[in-house]
């Protein structure tokens, strides 16, 4: 039977339902606080920025259309296996251990609020990450199963959240503008300083490529679905946004550690609560077990690509990796335990996240000019887009930018201090491995011809 192959519906559909979660309302809540109706253009900086990148993970993708893998082996061919290692590490690794972190917490944290508050939060959180632990093992991925219905779930309530609170149609008080409290952040410095925090709302827009294969006209489908992906996420997110300042004070959003339950129970009483609590347990679970599911797997590619211990690659009866999922559950419920992702520090993580993540694009970008320069006349690059590097120029600006502001005071070092940790760590694994374990040359490039071959 021949392969059903999707088309641009399902490809956005990809996009968007692995860049919501949780920590994006909490992100957004946080802005909002901050900056006011500012916010919104600190989040269009971001759109443009990731409007670029999407011009450079198509060329990539072109000029490699069999490689699922994407930005790992990206860098693996345009900047070798040390940035490899590290970029895959940063991005999808130590990324998605500190967000599934934060989107336990806030699941344990909105359980026991909304509906069981007899039982402390921590322990709800391991509970359900025991649980999804478990579904894994055996190799039962329940929502990869009901995806698009999860998209549509989420997608559609926060709509329809946003278009009731942006017109005021909601049962609670509405905060007139003369009442409503200042924003802390102001003018144009401040607000382009937001949009460290405004770039984990659209994070993850790559994750459209391992499905290219699958896609009825790959070409136009991968870049058109991040670009619409994240204006459809723009417009949704603008509207809550809105929503959030018309019924929740502008100081109480910058402070609260949960700002989506505030404005959901101001909105709508104890039914909002209710709703943005379904909201909230239905992304968070959705999220840690795609973290799981595939986080495990990219750990197993690349110890079949020889940038990880063997062991990594061992898989059960049931084809999980069982080694990768015992590590990564590990970490999250250390992290639980210890506290690192309680109320206070959620934020705080998150931009650490964000730091690798903007790390792992400035490679990405790189890898592009270093590619036109090594294979100027490769087949499948659009020339008419490369103006000159100009679009990677200005991500690398911005995500240098974005780093550099990611926080104030000592957030920031608080920040910096995850941050510059574990890139030494990696950085050390990484030349541990390549250098002394497998012994061979930093400038050992895999070609852009033999990597099409495989």
């Amino acid at each position: 039977m021949k392969e059903r192959k999707l088309g641009l519906v399902s490809a956005i559909s990809v996009c968007v339902g692995l860049i919501v979660a949780t920590s994006c309302l909490l992100s957004l809540g946080q802005g909002m606080g901050l900056a006011g109706k500012g916010f919104i253009v600190s989040m269009f900086i971001v759109i443009i920025l990731n409007a670029l990148l999407a011009i450079s993970f198509s060329e990539l993708h072109n000029l490699m259309p069999e490689v699922e893998g994407g930005l790992g082996q990206y860098t693996l061919v345009g900047l070798g296996p040390v940035p490899s290692i590290v970029s895959n590490l940063s991005a999808y690794v130590l990324t998605n251990l500190l967000a599934g972190s934060v989107e336990m917490a806030m699941c344990g944290m909105v359980i026991h609020n909304t509906f069981l508050k007899q039982v402390p939060a921590v322990v709800i959180s391991l509970i359900l990450l025991a649980l999804l632990a478990l579904v894994n093992y055996m190799g039962v991925d329940i929502f990869s199963k009901i995806q698009n219905i999860v998209v549509i779930l989420l997608l559609g309530s926060l709509a329809v959240l946003g278009i009731l609170s942006t017109f005021k149609l909601g049962t609670g008080q509405v905060i007139e503008v003369v009442n409503q409290t200042q924003p802390v952040v102001t003018g144009w410095k401040g607000i382009t300083s937001l949009s460290a925090l405004a770039f984990w709302l659209f994070i993850g827009i790559e994750f459209v490529i391992p499905i290219s294969k699958n896609l009825k006209n790959p070409k136009r489908d991968v870049p058109l679905a991040m670009i619409l992906g994240i204006l459809i996420l723009f417009v949704v997110q603008t509207l809550i946004g809105i929503g959030m300042t018309n019924y929740v004070t502008l100081e109480e959003l910058s402070t609260s550690s949960m700002p989506h339950m505030v404005f959901a129970e101001n909105l709508l009483g104890k039914a909002g609560g209710y709703w943005m609590g379904f909201v909230t347990i239905l992304a968070g679970v959705s999220t840690i077990n795609t973290v799981l599911g595939s986080v495990t797997r990219i750990l197993s590619g690349m110890a079949d690509a020889q940038m990880m211990p063997e062991i990594f690659s061992r898989k059960n009866s049931k084809d999980t990796p069982v080694a990768g999922l015992i590590l990564m559950v590990s970490i999250v419920a250390g992290i639980l335990i210890t506290g690192f992702a309680s109320s206070s520090s959620l934020t705080n993580l998150l931009l650490a996240a964000s730091c690798f993540w903007l790390t792992s694009y400035i490679m990405v970008n790189i890898s592009v000019l270093v590619l036109r320069k090594k294979y100027p006349d490769a087949p499948g690059r659009n020339k008419k887009l490369t103006l000159f590097g100009i679009p990677q120029i200005i991500c690398i600006a911005g995500d240098i930018f974005m780093i550099w502001n990611i926080a104030e005071g000592e957030n920031r070092i608080f920040v910096y201090k995850i941050f510059f940790a574990f890139l030494i760590i990696m950085t050390a694994y990484a030349y541990t491995w390549v250098k002394i374990i497998k012994r061979t040359s930093f400038q050992e490039y895999i070609t852009l011809e033999s990597i099409n071959e495989n």
